[in-house]
């Protein structure tokens, strides 16, 4: 996946001040085909960056604070890798926890999850089941866009394809 970013030169033109791969990504070793990417990042309060300086590097967690925001994107393997037997679910967790901290700590056994966040989410390649906590299962396939309000849910990839989605998550504060 390419990446670029633009900003501005000394004289306040229009520049692009960085063009290749989305230097924090990752690919998972215990969970082959699991690949999550943290293209861009914004915290509350500050201003745009002139240069296009990277905020990547300083993001401690990937849920934001409300008004910051994630811009996330995750391939996700076919969910029979897990019913793999050299699949180690505790190998998983670990490296979620290392990848994705702030929302690794969300996640439930069977995958289940809510943030405080409100999340647009596309469909980039594949298809994918979005599944609440009511039961409800949505289809969803390349170019479907989902915007979830702070609901608990969970992604369902029953497809024998990966399935890639983009994700920006906007930090809002949590409705109690």
């Amino acid at each position: 996946m390419r990446r670029v970013v633009t900003g501005h030169d000394e004289d306040g033109r229009s520049v692009v001040v960085s063009d290749g791969p989305v230097p924090r990504s990752r690919e998972f070793t215990s969970l082959p085909g699991w690949v999550s990417r943290l293209p861009w990042a914004t915290e509350p309060g500050v201003p745009v960056s002139r240069t296009g300086e990277d905020p990547t590097p300083k993001v401690v967690s990937l849920l934001p604070a409300a008004g910051g925001t994630r811009f996330i994107v995750l391939t996700f393997p076919p969910e029979a890798a897990m019913a793999d037997p050299a699949f180690d679910p505790v190998a998983f967790d670990v490296e979620q926890r290392g990848d994705s901290p702030g929302i690794a700590e969300l996640i439930e056994p069977d995958g289940m999850h809510a943030t405080p966040t409100v999340d647009y989410g596309i469909v980039l390649q594949g298809e994918i089941v979005l599944e609440l906590d009511d039961g409800n299962r949505t289809p969803l396939a390349a170019g479907d866009i989902v915007i979830q309000n702070g609901t608990r849910h969970a992604w369902r990839n029953r497809s024998g394809q990966p399935v890639t989605m983009a994700f920006v998550l906007i930090g809002a504060e949590a409705d109690h």
